[in-house]
């Protein structure tokens, strides 16, 4: 066998169908296209919708979704509350040393490490916090979340 003799297998090349070449071909006249509408005639854009407002302008320009039941959190971590004064600590003395902002909920956070036994009062604990708080013979208090 010699390159000039190689051929591709019977049947696996295929002639393209050549439309719009008259009446007596196969794919004459319309072409496959059938009769009038802007679908005979060009191209249409994909997501055209023949002149009613399309989808893409129907929806609303910005992105995304804002809940407005969110409920966001001050967080603040042990290693913070390790070196705060006292035997209870709560939002309110957080917010009057500066640790948190004025307003909105306190959620305590596992990062670091505490070593003094305190009661600790806020809207939220991590599970590492609250493990972390107990075994160094602290308890911790959850406030009312409605209360804000």
């Amino acid at each position: 066998m010699k390159l000039h003799d190689l051929q591709p297998a019977p049947g696996s090349k295929k002639d393209r169908i050549r439309v719009g070449r008259g009446r007596a071909g196969r794919r004459g006249k319309t072409a496959g296209r059938g009769t009038k509408g802007d679908k005979a005639r060009g191209q249409v854009p994909a997501g055209y919708e023949g002149g009613q407002m399309p989808l893409h302008m129907r929806l609303p320009k910005l992105p995304g979704f804002r809940n407005p039941n969110k409920i966001t959190y001050n967080v603040v971590n042990l290693d913070i509350l390790e070196a705060f004064d006292g035997t209870t600590i709560d939002p309110e003395a957080l917010r009057s040393k500066g640790l948190v902002r004025k307003k909105g909920l306190v959620k305590v956070l596992g990062a670091g490490e505490i070593t003094k036994a305190v009661t600790i009062k806020a809207h939220a604990f991590s599970q590492s916090a609250v493990g972390k708080i107990e075994a160094a013979g602290g308890t911790t208090e959850v406030l009312s979340v409605n209360g804000k």
